[in-house]
């Protein structure tokens, strides 16, 4: 009898792995697409991604660097102060967009263009998303416009 509880002890403790160890393979397999790394300029031009990697991009808008195409086109170089990496996007862009100002974006880096696929800028006027600002401080540009480098 007592062979049998341990037995049967052993079994649950199997199936119990096993069903973990699936779950968590599920849940990564589907999480695959949905993580987005953030890279800084100097990072993308340091080490190119592959053009299939879809990633999210920050720094400020370089200023007179927007040209707005045919089409809802729209073309403008974003830059940490060390690198530039030209960005190109389709659709409307925010309100608070404009020159000199945080930005971050979702797509790709393809010949040397980043495809974004979507663009965030600021939502008032002292914010900056926080990966920026560590971007912009790790390459020794970044300015605190409100006394500190306090986000909200």
């Amino acid at each position: 009898m007592k062979g049998l509880k341990k037995q049967r002890r052993i079994q649950v403790i199997l199936v119990a792995a096993i069903a973990l160890f699936v779950s968590t393979a599920l849940i990564g397999y589907a999480m695959r697409d949905g993580i987005n790394f953030f890279r800084s300029p100097t990072q993308v031009v340091e080490e190119p991604p592959a053009p299939n990697e879809t990633f999210r991009i920050g720094g400020l808008v370089e200023e007179g660097s927007i040209l707005l195409g045919s089409d809802d086109q729209i073309t403008f170089n974003v830059t940490d102060g060390n690198a530039v990496v030209q960005v190109a996007y389709k659709g409307l862009l925010p309100d608070l967009f404009s020159e000199g100002e945080g930005m971050v974006g979702t797509g790709r880096y393809v010949n040397g263009v980043f495809e974004a696929s979507e663009i965030l800028a600021k939502h008032d006027e002292t914010y900056m998303p926080v990966e920026v600002i560590d971007a912009l401080k790790e390459q020794g540009h970044y300015r605190a416009t409100d006394g500190g480098d306090t986000t909200y």
